[in-house]
């Protein structure tokens, strides 16, 4: 009975123990030094699983008797301690591993695992028919999601290891991961990539893809290797997609004033990402959206996400926030660097005109009593990129751009490969130009307030913004006062941002005066001038129709669009023109001139009749589940407006509200709100049941 009993409070004490840390993760990471891990990845998409080992080598800086990995709803076979098997045991979020264990220096940690990951990897279309050629992809994202649901590896983001991992893939697949591309190699229907990194890492910027890309290289202007992907269907988007690239890296490389920290740098687009954008170290991932050809590269291109992540690799990468309050170590650097670089690429005016328009979101929220701090943990985004960005400018002019320069380099090169907190950074700066930041650190870093008035005198060091605000300041002013201003805005060369606004102050009249400007306004052939009298005007007037037809030529998608939607709007007697002029452009990723297109040809009977079911096919068809999520969205947007969906589409609309990216799913599950308000569509939703997942029939019942 007393065995029974020692042996029932032993099990006890470890199975409580091994539900939650030691103390916590610092103590762990006080008293282990991981250094090296060595994994070898298979992934077998048609299953979405996982497999793999993965090597630990490591030193014990204080006596301890267990210590964990992160591994999320794994299946762990094996697990070895210095070469023999452990006592460990997993609670589906760690492997706690039992064991006493003296201060030493070569240890070593070796997993055999498998995992069917429910996030941080992401299986496109490979449920879908071969028949469809639907492209396939695979891709991870770490951040938010935890690289332990497919790696057993770290959690706490302050723990660095050197990473050596190889994947087996498809061989029909072309394959881009962290750090260096060592060897390759092919056994029956697989490949090995082996990938090196020579820096240590944190396991949360672990990351691959793999999709049928083509890739092209080139060199920064310090030697280091720049790898673009591409899906082979966009190839002829490469080069707009990642135009400035070298720049930006050339930019940057100097400006920050230490060398790029990593073996090489590469890119790659994927279907249906998360966020705009993930800086996983040595290879970004962003979101298909932002391929673009050169029309579509005037009104949104990759620029400002491609300097953004790019320094990441900096700030984030080489120096990680320590704790959730100094995240803004992060994105606030990266927003203020990218700007920087944009700076550079577009411009004193474009970047006094983001600062301007950020200022304006943050000192709205402020207003309104809902301003953060930016040393908040979990903050919103606007606090720690925009308002994080404005504090770095601001900053930088109170103590002057050398001083700054420095007082970053010191602060990378202190803590490169390690965590820092603010007060690391504050003392960096306050040492390189001799200065005490309380105020500042008050006022831009604690205060939930946004400085307005500050932000405002600061803007105003730019003669285009003090310009800019006169033209503001009109907007109550009649037309018949302010002519000669408006005018002399439109004069040759014609800001993008204030000749905008300028004929935004237009909108509605059509007065002889109103006329004449926007005469003016169209002459000027300044494409962001003339998307504004495509966004803003609703009553074409005859004396500017042709004008306006002009629109159609611009080369804007935006533009395009708006322009084709008023004129089928003003003129339907010349519906047939416009759609023959617009019948073979299909505009941003997202499709949308060519969906308006559709829409408007299906609501004008007279346009080709014979062709409107064939249209509608089309149209309708979008909303299946291979199409990138932004088509989906602007399908399912059309044929709501019309009224029409057809069986599938309501069943392409249930799959959408359990998608895995947020903005989709959201989208979704509003519209599906709003369509259950009809009778007729409950009664069709209700008939999908025995065609719907588990997932989707659930959720559809909470919504019935």
């Amino acid at each position: 009975m007393k065995y029974f009993l020692f042996s029932w409070l032993f099990c006890f004490s470890w199975c409580t123990y091994s539900q939650s840390p030691i103390a916590d993760s610092l103590d762990q990471i006080n008293s282990i030094n991981f250094q090296k891990a060595e994994a070898e990845i298979l992934v077998i998409p048609k299953e979405k699983r996982i497999t793999g080992v993965v090597k630990y080598n490591f030193e014990i800086l204080k006596p301890l008797d267990s210590f964990y990995i992160d591994a999320r709803s794994m299946i762990v076979d094996e697990v070895l301690l210095n070469e023999e098997p452990a006592t460990s045991r997993n609670n589906g979020k760690r492997i706690w591993i039992k064991n006493n264990l003296a201060v030493s220096e070569k240890n070593t940690l070796s997993l055999k695992f498998s995992a069917q990951p429910k996030e941080a990897v992401y299986f496109i279309n490979w449920d879908i028919p071969e028949a469809i050629n639907a492209p396939k992809q695979i891709w991870t994202q770490g951040q938010g999601r935890y690289t332990s649901n497919w790696l057993p590896s770290f959690d706490d983001q302050r723990e660095k290891i050197e990473f050596d991992i190889s994947y087996r893939f498809p061989e029909s697949l072309e394959v881009m991961a962290n750090g260096k591309l060592v060897a390759i190699s092919k056994n029956d229907s697989l490949k090995k990539w082996a990938f090196d990194m020579q820096r240590p890492m944190s396991s949360y910027l672990l990351a691959f893809a793999a999709g049928d890309y083509i890739k092209e290289e080139t060199k920064s202007a310090s030697g280091v290797p720049l790898q673009f992907y591409m899906p082979v269907s966009q190839k002829e988007r490469l080069e707009p997609t990642y135009r400035y690239t070298k720049q930006i890296f050339d930019f940057l490389e100097s400006e920050i004033g230490v060398a790029y920290p990593w073996q090489n740098y590469k890119q790659a687009p994927v279907l249906d990402f998360l966020y705009s954008g993930m800086e996983n170290t040595t290879a970004t991932i962003f979101d298909n959206t932002f391929i673009t050809d050169s029309i579509a590269f005037k009104d949104k291109n990759y620029v400002g996400v491609n300097a953004h992540e790019l320094a990441h690799q900096w700030f984030g990468n080489l120096v990680t926030a320590q704790t959730a309050n100094d995240h803004w170590l992060h994105e606030g650097f990266a927003t203020f660097y990218a700007l920087l670089a944009e700076r550079e690429i577009f411009g004193d005016d474009y970047y006094y005109w983001k600062l301007y328009l950020s200022a304006e979101q943050l000192k709205e929220l402020s207003d309104k009593g809902k301003g953060e701090a930016i040393t908040k943990a979990k903050a919103s985004s606007l606090t720690y990129y925009q308002k994080g960005a404005w504090a770095l400018h601001i900053l930088r002019e109170k103590v002057g751009r050398e001083a700054f320069n420095t007082a970053v380099k010191n602060f990378l090169v202190k803590y490169k490969f390690k965590s820092a907190t603010t007060s690391n950074f504050i003392a960096e700066v306050e040492a390189a130009a001799n200065i005490d930041l309380s105020d500042f650190i008050s006022k831009w870093l604690n205060q939930t307030a946004f400085q307005g008035f500050v932000a405002l005198n600061s803007l105003k060091n730019s003669e285009f913004i003090k310009k800019h605000l006169e033209i503001l300041a009109l907007q109550e002013t009649p037309l018949d006062k302010k002519e000669a201003e408006l005018s002399k805005s439109l004069d040759f060369p014609v800001s993008d941002y204030t000749g905008q606004e300028v004929v935004f102050q237009l909108e509605g009249q059509t007065s002889a005066t109103a006329i004449k400007l926007y005469k003016k306004a169209f002459a000027t052939n300044n494409v962001y001038v003339r998307q504004a009298i495509a966004i803003s005007m609703e009553r074409i007037p005859k004396e500017l129709k042709s004008d306006f037809e002009s629109l159609l030529d611009d080369e804007s998608y935006l533009t395009k669009e708006m322009s084709l939607l008023k004129l089928w709007m003003n003129f339907p007697k010349e519906i047939a023109a416009y759609l023959d002029k617009t019948r073979d452009v299909n505009g941003f990723s997202n499709k949308n001139v060519r969906m308006l297109w559709l829409t408007l040809n299906l609501i004008s009977p007279g346009y080709e009749p014979g062709k409107q079911q064939e249209n509608y096919r089309e149209l309708s068809g979008y909303t299946a589940v291979h199409y990138p999520l932004e088509v989906r969205e602007n399908a399912f947007g059309y044929l709501y407006q019309i009224n029409s969906f057809t069986t599938q589409n309501l069943l392409d609309l249930l799959q959408g509200t359990q998608h895995h990216a947020y903005r989709f799913r959201d989208y979704s599950r509003q519209l599906l709100t709003a369509l259950l308000k009809k009778e007729e569509y409950r009664q069709k939703f209700l008939a999908l049941d025995e065609r719907l997942s588990q997932k989707e029939r659930d959720y559809l019942q909470t919504k019935l």
